[in-house]
Order: C-alpha cells, then sequence, then structure tokens
C-alpha cells in the first residue's frame, strides 16, 4: 500500500511536510526521491498561487509561515484520512490488516494497557496499534481533530462528536500501603484520609480536578506534602507507607494484583464514582475493525477491573479488625 499511499497523497502537500520536517529542500529531495529543483518548483508555484510565503527561508534552514503550519496540518489529516480509507478497502477485501491509533491514559500503561496490546497483535496480526500516552482532554481533543480513532479515558461524556463503546465506574477510594493502619478498615471516609500525608495529583489530572470541585477542604486541610502528575510516584509513595492517596482500584491495579497496595471504599454520599469509558468519533466513519478493536477494549478493562476487585476482596476478608 505504500505506492498507492505516495500515489494519492498529493505531491505539493507530501513535499511541503518534509521541508518541514527535515528543514530544508536538499534533505526533502533526499527523503522523497526526487530533485530538489522539483520540491523547490512546486513550492514556489503554492506560494504564488497563494499569494504567501509557506516558509521562512533562513540561513540555517526552512522555517514554515503560518500558511505553512496550515498546510502542513491539512496535509497531516489527508495522509491518516488516507489510512483511513486504504484500511476500508482492505477490511472489504476481507483482510484484517491496517494501522490503529489509541489515546490512553498514563496511568493505563502498567495496568491494563500491555494485556490488550498483547491481545490485539495475536487476534489481529495485520493491525498495527499505534498507542498516544496522553490527558484525558488531550484524548478528547485528538479524538474530535481525527488525530486518534479511538481512546480510553477517564470521566467521558457522550456527545455529537462522541460515541461512548464502553464505560465502567471507578468508585473513589483511599490507597494505601497493607501494612498502613487505614489498611484495616473495610471504609473510610474523607476525615479519616484527611489525617494523613496525602499525595495528590496535579491539576493535569482528571481525579484532581473532581476533588477540587467537590472536596477542596480535603486539599487545603491535608496540605499534600506532594503534588505531581505522576502516578508511579503516587504510588511508589503510598507502598513506602510515608503517603496515602485518593484514586480508583484501576490506577491502583497492578499492586492490588501484585498483593502491595490495598483499596479502601470510601463511605461518604458526597463521594461520586469517576468512569472508564473507550470512546470513538460519532461524526467519522470507521473501518470495521476498529470498531471491533473499540469493543476488544472496553471488555478488556471490564474483565481486568474484574480481577482486580476479587483480590481486593480477597484481601479485605483477611485483613485483621481493628478494635
Amino acid at each position: 500500500m505504500s505506492s498507492l499511499n505516495q500515489l494519492l497523497h498529493p505531491k505539493a502537500l507530501r513535499y511541503v511536510a518534509a521541508v518541514a520536517q527535515l528543514g530544508s529542500v536538499q534533505a526533502a529531495a533526499r527523503e522523497v526521491s526526487i530533485s530538489a529543483s522539483a520540491i523547490d518548483r512546486h513550492i514556489l508555484l503554492l506560494e504564488e498561487d497563494l499569494g504567501l510565503p509557506l516558509f521562512e527561508r533562513q540561513p540555517r534552514g526552512m522555517r514554515l509561515t503560518a500558511a505553512g503550519e496550515l498546510l502542513l496540518a491539512l496535509s497531516q489529516r489527508w495522509k491518516a484520512d488516507l489510512n483511513r480509507t486504504l484500511s476500508d478497502i482492505q477490511q472489504l477485501q476481507g483482510v484484517s490488516q491496517g494501522q490503529l491509533r489509541l489515546a490512553a491514559m498514563d496511568s493505563h500503561t502498567n495496568g491494563f494497557l500491555p494485556e490488550f496490546v498483547l491481545a490485539v497483535a495475536k487476534e489481529h496480526p495485520g493491525i498495527v496499534l499505534e498507542v498516544d500516552i496522553v490527558s484525558t482532554d488531550d484524548a478528547v481533543q485528538r479524538l474530535r481533530a481525527g488525530e486518534v480513532d479511538l481512546a480510553v479515558a477517564f470521566n467521558l461524556r457522550p456527545s455529537r462528536e462522541l460515541h461512548i463503546v464502553a464505560s465502567a465506574e471507578l468508585p473513589l477510594g483511599c490507597v494505601v500501603a497493607r501494612s498502613h493502619p487505614l489498611a484495616a478498615q473495610t471504609h473510610v471516609t474523607f476525615k479519616d484520609v484527611a489525617a494523613w500525608p496525602l499525595a495528590a495529583q496535579s491539576r493535569v489530572l482528571a481525579i484532581r480536578r473532581y476533588l477540587e470541585k467537590r472536596h477542596n477542604w480535603l486539599l487545603e486541610d491535608a496540605r499534600p506534602p506532594l503534588v505531581t502528575n505522576s502516578l508511579q510516584l503516587v504510588k511508589s509513595l503510598v507502598r513506602s507507607g510515608s503517603h496515602v492517596a485518593l484514586t480508583s482500584e484501576l490506577d491502583a491495579g497492578p499492586e492490588i494484583l501484585a498483593g502491595t497496595l490495598c483499596f479502601v471504599p470510601l463511605k461518604d454520599k458526597s463521594a461520586q464514582p469517576q468512569t472508564v469509558g473507550v470512546a470513538i468519533s460519532a461524526g467519522r466513519p470507521l473501518p470495521h475493525i476498529a470498531r471491533m478493536v473499540a469493543e476488544r477494549l472496553g471488555a478488556h478493562v471490564d474483565d481486568y477491573l474484574a480481577r482486580v476487585r476479587e483480590v481486593g476482596t480477597d484481601t479485605n476478608r483477611k485483613k485483621p479488625k481493628l478494635r
């Protein structure tokens, strides 16, 4: 299909993208196997027709102008749409091949995501799965812009642009080391949590914005000695026994399964559950294989959560109760 990509992707857009990426006409010429004069001629003709320069020609190379940035974005969209169309054509031929782009969260990378990637590779060996690790906000934005085909993220809401394929509730709880005093409890309240050093996530993560909106007093009263966008750092401190964290079973899944952390549910009427969902674009047609993979991802998340909760329930049964 590589020859079809070259045939169907407009030359002028490919040349602009190559020069933008490599910084010079000469380097772009070597990349696309065509003379530098031909690339220069196409760019000059584009600039003449548009009435604006596409590049700033500097001693150290060529840099895109605002007009050039717009054409580069057009080239990227064209290439993405072309790849999806070619995947659709392969589906019509009965071939399970193509490229799928998935946006996921950092907290998924050592949880359910590796197992899912391996499952897709086994079930659909012709699929190239490209995974981008982003925030929930970025995942939604990329899905709407057509930069990814599906996303798994927290607190997704259906809209005209987003179709939620699968969703699961994530009750809020306190994650602690197994040796921590709170681990012996069957449930905790926000006041219980506030009595201990809190490892708090930064605002780039959905859980922090939720806590600020509904339980900001907790963040203020606890005066958390740590604020970070790294879930791994939060969990490392919690494992040491020095801190507690407010998050979901999904975020602490690997450690719950390994028996190093405990999830203690929050028993508080004001504690609203989060959700984790798998979404695709509602306004852009997807190849059949993409919908299959999206549904497979939703089922995989459900299965992973069930395993985590089974281990967590068994652990809770064995906890010695505080007198």
